[in-house]
């Protein structure tokens, strides 16, 4: 049975969505007049740039995916000049994650994910906490459908995306394909050699400097005709 993978906060959750509307929360409580979607963006931006430049060498301290979040948090503020301490930003980081389960499945993927199953180990490689994924909408569906060695975290492969030993650790335990969205898990999984199966999503594109992705989906409905032609 192949081992499909799937990222968490492109390819089933709608990330900026979930997000955005957290932040809107926290800026209408301190009185902010900005949008939420924007810090969204922002922070993301600086969020996955701390990721990408996280050292992985052995020794060197790991840094969870909830540190980067709260960094990213701070430099946001900071840039912006919104007026909080270092307490302020560790709260408003403490609400914004607390506000996970919230976050919504992108539509197609609570009918999808269990015909995938039929046939496939269903799994999620993603650059993310274990404690925070559990608080996911995605982790009791994904419970349900296979074991919990199916799950792959930043936190315990001991990498973040794009960096190809994340994906190189994944496929050494036996992934078989990936399901990305974003233009940097893409990348990231075909430069590390994963065969990959690209769904597109709003606000979501191919990184037109790297490898193309052979097989694409617009909806993870269409997922397991591919899936059969590719694995057999």
């Amino acid at each position: 049975m192949a081992w499909v993978t799937f990222d968490l906060f492109s390819a089933l959750v709608d990330a900026r969505t979930g997000g955005s509307a957290a932040l809107s929360a926290i800026a209408g409580r301190h009185g902010w007049d900005v949008a939420g979607s924007e810090l969204y963006d922002e922070w993301d931006t600086r969020n996955k740039a701390g990721q990408k430049d996280t050292p992985v060498e052995d020794g060197v301290p790991w840094v969870s995916f909830a540190e980067h979040c709260r960094r990213a948090l701070a430099a946001t503020y900071a840039a912006r000049g919104l007026p909080t301490d270092a307490a302020g930003v560790a709260a408003d980081t403490e609400t914004l994650l607390g506000t996970l389960p919230d976050w919504p499945l992108w539509p197609d993927v609570a009918a999808a994910l269990p015909e995938v199953a039929r046939s496939h180990r269903v799994g999620v490689l993603s650059n993310v906490d274990d404690d925070l994924f559990a608080r996911t909408r995605v982790a009791p569906l994904v419970q349900q459908l296979s074991d919990d060695g199916a799950v792959l975290t930043s936190e315990r492969l001991r990498a973040y995306k794009p960096d190809a030993r994340l994906y190189r650790r994944a496929a050494g335990q036996g992934v078989d394909v990936h399901v990305p969205a974003s233009a940097r898990d893409t990348r990231g999984a075909l430069e590390a050699g994963l065969t990959v199966v690209r769904v597109r999503r709003p606000g979501h594109r191919v990184d037109p400097d790297g490898p193309q992705p052979r097989h694409e989906v617009a909806d993870l409905a269409e997922l397991p005709a591919v899936l059969a032609a590719l694995t057999g």
